[in-house]
């Protein structure tokens, strides 16, 4: 079967035939329906070097946004339905630490034993035309299109996390947030804030098309400029905000959420860039009691939870599709800045 890789550090990924996965136990293999390109698949081919992450090493298949429908199941798995289309849970643990235990693999104590971080991230992904994935990664999508789905698995599933996270800021009457990014992550966070809050919603973007897309979700814009945490703090009154979601995650979008959060607000660095900017806290120029924290990905629980938010409507992922024999030229794309929304790659159309 064709599948797109990561062969080498530095190296721009390749197609390649590889054989068909088989189930072991435990193990369902799926037909893959639609598997989403992420920018932390960019930085992992373009920016790691030996020893960054050994959990995610050479060789594997990309793909940690994957939904699809189930073709081979395994020893001693229940529950599952051949045919049947569900969207994979990414982060893949030990089963039994503290955090497994509770769908939590992300946070996985064992880690370094189980020897990647997860499907398409160490482990072969779902750039491909069929994957192999833990039974217990399944989550079921019943009549939900699982090209819409996939893009939940982590460009919906990071910012619900983290808007979960912040929601004892977010219900309570005249609350406000900020979304500072409207790509395929930022997009999603502003349909989710609509859907689990009262909150006034404001977000920031370079990009025009990205705004009225926002405003068509119920979002007030703020054009990029000089000046937008003033603009922020004059549509709150003054006072700021009381959640931010910077989905970019640079020195310059943390430094504009600081400047807009409220006192007793909470900032939240939910875009890879962070891991290279350097903010510097300053005491007497923060808000009082502001939390600053940074997020990541999510919990098995919390995406059963946004496959019900898609199955009532309340989510319309934005999205372009490629084919498999298209997928390069998708990551070529995300590479140089030209996808909107998400681009998702459809390696078979039906079951």
């Amino acid at each position: 079967m064709k599948a797109i890789r990561y062969t080498d550090y530095q190296t721009f990924p390749q197609i390649v035939d590889i054989d068909k996965p088989v189930a072991g136990p435990g193990e369902v293999v799926l037909k893959v329906a639609a598997s989403g390109a992420c920018h932390s698949d960019v930085a992992v081919f373009n920016d790691f070097v030996e020893g960054t992450n050994p959990l995610c090493a050479p060789q594997f298949t990309l793909g940690h946004e994957v939904a699809g429908w189930a073709d081979e199941i395994g020893e001693g798995v229940d529950g599952i339905e051949r045919g049947a289309a569900y969207v994979v849970y990414g982060p893949v643990g030990c089963g039994y630490c503290r955090f497994c235990m509770i769908g939590q693999d992300t946070f996985c104590e064992n880690v370094a034993q189980v020897g990647y971080l997860g499907i398409g991230l160490g482990r072969d992904g779902g750039m491909a035309e069929y994957v192999v994935v833990p039974a217990r990664n399944l989550v079921p999508l019943g009549d939900a299109d699982p090209v819409k789905a996939s893009a939940l698995a982590d460009a919906g599933l990071t910012p619900y996390h983290a808007i979960k996270l912040a929601l004892p800021k977010l219900n309570k009457a005249g609350s406000s947030a900020l979304v500072i990014g409207l790509g395929g992550l930022g997009l999603l966070a502003v349909q989710i804030l609509k859907a689990m809050t009262g909150a006034t919603i404001i977000a920031i973007d370079t990009k025009e098309e990205a705004l009225r897309t926002a405003e068509k979700y119920g979002a007030v814009t703020v054009a990029s400029g000089d000046d937008q945490a003033a603009k922020v703090r004059e549509l709150t009154g003054g006072r700021g905000v009381d959640a931010v979601f910077d989905m970019v995650g640079i020195g310059p979008t943390v430094e504009t959420a600081m400047k807009s959060v409220a006192t007793q607000g909470r900032v939240s660095i939910v875009g890879l860039g962070a891991a290279g900017s350097d903010y510097g806290w300053q005491w007497y120029k923060e808000p009082y009691e502001a939390e600053l924290v940074k997020t990541y990905w999510g919990t098995l629980p919390e995406l059963g939870e946004l496959v019900a938010l898609l199955q009532q409507g309340h989510l319309e992922p934005q999205y372009t599709t490629y084919s498999l024999d298209e997928g390069l030229n998708a990551y070529q794309k995300l590479v140089d800045g030209q996808v909107a929304g998400r681009a998702i790659i459809v390696p078979n159309e039906r079951f």
